[in-house]
C-alpha cells in the first residue's frame, strides 16, 4: 500500500470543496466581489480580463494542480528502480485518456446540458451517468478476479461512450468533443505531461527545472512568425482536429506541477526519515495562513506595495522560527515557497498585473509559493488537537477527489429535483449570509458523499 501524506490528501481535498463552494453560492450580487473570481465579478459576472487581482476563488484550481504535481513521486515510489519508458507512457496516456473521458461523459450529462428545461428524466441520466463512472473508475480489488474486472470496466466504457454519441442535447445539439469540463482537460494533459517529466527526470531534477524556461520561451517566442509559432499552434493530424484535448497553452501550468513535484519529493524524505516536528507549529501555521490571507487581500485591492512589505515581514517572522529545524526538507519546503513568492510579486506588473485568466506569470508563481506554505500549514496543523480533526477530514476528502468533483452535479442536485428539495435550496438566494449558507450547506452534502465512499473504500481512480 502506498504511502499517504496527510497533509498533501489535506491541501488536496481544501482545493476540491472550496471549489465545490465557490460554484455553489449565491450569484448575482448578493456576495462582494472577493467571494468571485477576480475577473468575473459581480453582479453580471461578465468576464473582464482587464481587471487584475486574486480572489480566494483564484487559489482554488492552482492548489489542486500543485497537489497533482506532488502526487507524482508518491505515485511511482512503488516503482523505485523499475519505471522504464514503456511503463512511464502507458501509465501517462492511460490517466490522459481516462480523464477525458471524464472531461466529457461528465459534463455531457449534466441536467442543464441534457436540456434547456430538464425533467425527471434528465436528473435519472445524470443519475444513471454516476453510476457508469463508478464502473469504469472503481479499482474492483478483491471483489472480481483481473480479468472480469478489466472487462466490466471496459463494458461500462463503451456503453458510456455509445450513449453518450447517441444522445440529443440542449438546443438540439447532438454529441461535441468540444463539450467538455475544461478543468478536467487540463488536469488530463498534467497527468500526461507530469508523467513522463517526472519519470524522466526522477534522478535528475535540474532537468526537471530546466523545462520551465524552454516552455517559457515557447510562449513568449509563439507571438512571432516561424516554427515556434507552428509548433505552438499544432492542433491537428490531417484533417483531425485535436484541440479538444490537446493545446500547447494548457502546458502553462506545469509552472504550478513542476514545483508540486519537488514538493512531493521533500514531503516522502522528510516522513521517510526522522519527521521532526514543526518548532513553534501553531505560530508557523497562523502566520502561514495570515501571509496568504494579507496576499489576497493586498492583490484584490491593489496595495502592491503594502503587500509586497507585509509578505517579507511573515516570511521573515516565519524563518527565524524555523531557521534552526533539524529536517531539512521543511526548510526546503518554506525557502521555495518563499521564493515563488516574491518571484511571482516581482512579475506583479507583467501582462497588466496578476490575472487568472489569462492566466499571468505573476499568478503561477504566486499561486505555487503560497501552495508551499499552505502545504506547511497543514503539516503544522495537523499535529494540534482539535484543528487535527479538520485536517483529517480534509485529508479523506482528499482522497478521492472524482468522486468530490461530479457527486454535486451528477448526483446531489438529481436527488435534490425528483425529492422536491431543490426549489428550497434555491429559495436562500436572498442576502449574503444565506446566499453563502446555501453553498456552505451544498458544499458539507458534498463531503459527505465523499466521505461515505472513501469509509466504504469506494476510491475513484485513473
Amino acid at each position: 500500500m502506498k504511502q499517504r501524506l496527510e497533509s498533501l490528501d489535506a491541501l488536496r481535498g481544501f482545493a476540491i470543496l472550496t471549489m465545490v463552494l465557490s460554484g455553489s453560492i449565491a450569484f448575482g450580487g448578493i456576495l462582494p466581489g472577493w467571494m468571485y473570481h477576480a475577473q468575473v465579478p459581480p453582479p453580471k459576472h461578465v468576464f473582464d480580463p482587464t481587471h487584475p487581482g486574486i480572489t480566494w476563488v483564484d487559489l482554488v484550481f492552482p492548489f489542486f494542480l500543485f497537489s497533482m504535481g506532488a502526487a507524482f513521486p508518491l505515485a511511482m515510489n512503488g516503482s523505485a528502480g523499475r519505471t522504464n519508458l514503456y511503463s512511464v507512457l502507458s501509465a501517462g496516456f492511460r490517466r490522459f485518456g481516462l480523464l477525458l473521458f471524464f472531461a466529457m461523459f461528465s459534463q455531457h450529462f449534466k441536467a442543464w446540458v441534457l436540456s434547456d428545461a430538464p425533467q425527471i428524466r434528465e436528473q435519472i441520466h445524470s443519475l444513471a451517468a454516476f453510476m457508469l463512472l463508478f464502473i469504469v473508475l472503481y479499482d474492483w480489488k478483491g471483489i472480481a478476479s483481473n480479468r472480469i474486472r478489466l472487462l466490466l470496466r471496459l463494458a461500462a466504457l463503451v456503453i458510456s461512450l455509445f450513449w453518450m454519441s447517441q444522445m440529443h442535447y440542449a438546443k438540439g445539439n447532438d454529441f461535441d468533443l468540444y463539450r467538455s469540463d475544461i478543468i478536467i482537460v487540463v488536469l488530463a494533459n498534467m497527468a500526461l505531461f507530469g508523467t513522463i517529466i517526472y519519470g524522466a527526470t526522477r534522478n535528475r531534477p535540474w532537468i526537471r527545472l530546466a523545462v520551465l524556461p524552454l516552455v517559457l520561451a515557447i510562449f513568449l517566442s509563439a507571438k512571432q512568425d516561424g516554427w515556434v509559432k507552428d509548433f505552438f499552434s499544432f492542433h491537428a493530424i490531417g484533417a483531425f482536429k485535436i484541440d479538444w484535448a490537446y493545446k500547447f497553452y494548457f502546458l502553462k501550468y506545469l509552472f504550478i506541477v513542476i514545483p508540486g513535484m519537488f514538493a512531493g519529493e521533500w514531503l516522502m524524505g522528510w516522513h521517510n526519515g526522522t519527521n521532526t516536528s514543526i518548532p513553534h507549529k501553531r505560530i508557523v501555521s497562523l502566520l502561514g495562513l495570515s501571509l496568504i490571507c494579507w496576499n489576497l487581500y493586498g492583490l484584490y485591492t491593489r496595495q502592491l506595495t503594502l503587500n509586497l512589505f507585509g509578505s517579507v515581514v511573515l516570511l521573515g517572522l516565519i524563518y527565524w522560527i524555523i531557521r534552526k529545524a533539524e529536517s531539512l526538507f521543511l526548510r526546503r519546503l518554506f525557502m521555495a515557497g518563499a521564493y515563488l513568492l516574491l518571484l511571482g510579486l516581482s512579475f506583479e506588473s507583467f501582462e497588466g498585473g496578476i490575472k487568472k485568466d489569462p492566466s499571468t506569470y505573476s499568478y503561477y508563481f504566486v499561486c505555487s509559493g503560497l501552495a508551499f506554505i499552505m502545504l506547511l500549514a497543514f503539516e503544522g496543523l495537523r499535529d494540534l488537537r482539535f484543528v487535527s480533526r479538520a485536517v483529517s477530514f480534509l485529508s479523506i476528502q482528499g482522497q478521492n477527489p472524482m468522486v468530490a468533483y461530479v457527486a454535486g452535479s451528477l448526483l446531489l442536485l438529481p436527488l435534490m429535483t425528483i425529492t422536491g428539495i431543490k426549489p428550497y435550496w434555491d429559495s436562500m438566494n436572498q442576502n449574503a449570509w444565506m446566499g453563502f449558507a446555501k453553498g456552505v450547506i451544498f458544499t458539507g452534502l458534498v463531503a459527505l458523499i465523499t466521505y461515505l465512499f472513501v469509509k466504504r473504500r469506494w476510491f475513484w481512480r485513473t
